[in-house]
């Protein structure tokens, strides 16, 4: 009996919650920490990231319009069928950062953990970053949080699973729709998190993930005047800085990269920066002779 050929995974995009390949046909080689041929991965060109866009933005609408307790249920759903598929993205993220079989495994319970706390905060951001604000006047005065929009998303470069987790899922969590570029060097992890975000209840155009040259997707996505606001977390110095100056022209709102343990407890900052206040007043009225008010 002959030894059969082993199947090898075809990775690809995914956008509007469907798997294209890129528009362009182009692919380039991902290797591992030692050089060693492991996929062809798409290599996405600005037509990819504006369709992206436009499925981020068709999508917008119905996800923030969800309930938040029903957002933190899909996120939850997320996790369950990240436990379920732990073996492949621990030798994923093993390939893909070199490391052991112990560490890559951490890596994935750290990452599964992840989308578990962001999907509790979902109900629970408006408390902490709204609520009623002590106005003098017979008034009340109520402040809520909104999310921004469209949110490009440049991915963390060295932390292709666990960092590409914490600053996607806080984006979500609170409502807004992405359009993430993968690590460049290591994108398989998250082209294979999109199949998972495809059967997790997420509706299609919620996440969006493009793999490629990070500086030349990042580009138009920045300049882009349908998108709301970028995370700059995965861009260098010289990149983030080009890529601000490009995000002025429609007032983007920006977060700048910063170091960060993604091991470490997230707080809320991720969040509150893809969101917006609206407040409201309203004339609460007179009660009684002596004019008090309720």
């Amino acid at each position: 009996m002959s030894d059969r050929l082993s199947v090898f995974k075809t990775y690809k995009l995914y956008v509007g919650g469907k798997f294209p390949r890129s528009e362009s046909g182009r692919v380039y080689e991902v290797t591992d920490s030692k050089n060693n041929w492991l996929a062809n991965a798409p290599l996405s060109s600005r037509k990819d990231a504006r369709d992206a866009v436009v499925a981020a933005r068709k999508a917008f609408g119905g996800w923030s319009g969800a309930t938040a307790y029903n957002r933190g249920q899909v996120l939850y759903r997320v996790a369950e069928m990240l436990e379920g598929r732990r073996e492949q993205f621990a030798r994923e993220v093993a390939d893909a950062e070199g490391l052991s079989k112990s560490k890559a495994a951490a890596v994935v319970d750290a990452t599964i953990d992840r989308w578990v706390w962001y999907a509790g905060w979902t109900d629970k951001i408006a408390q902490v970053t709204g609520g009623a604000n002590p106005v003098a006047g017979p008034y009340f005065n109520l402040s809520s949080p909104e999310p921004t929009g469209v949110v490009a998303v440049v991915a963390p470069q060295e932390s292709s699973f666990l960092g590409l987790v914490s600053v996607v899922a806080p984006v979500i969590a609170t409502g807004n729709t992405a359009v993430v570029i993968a690590s460049e060097k290591a994108p398989l992890p998250a082209l294979s998190l999109g199949e998972v975000l495809a059967t997790s209840d997420v509706p299609g155009g919620v996440v969006n993930v493009l793999s490629g040259r990070t500086a030349e997707l990042a580009a138009p996505l920045a300049a882009h005047q349908d998108v709301n606001a970028i995370d700059l977390a995965g861009a260098d110095e010289a990149l983030a800085k080009e890529l601000e100056i490009a995000a002025a022209d429609n007032l983007k709102r920006v977060l700048r990269p910063q170091p960060v343990d993604y091991f470490e407890t997230p707080g809320i900052d991720r969040m509150t920066a893809f969101l917006e206040t609206k407040t409201v007043w309203h004339p609460t009225g007179s009660l009684g002779a002596g004019g008090s008010s309720y």
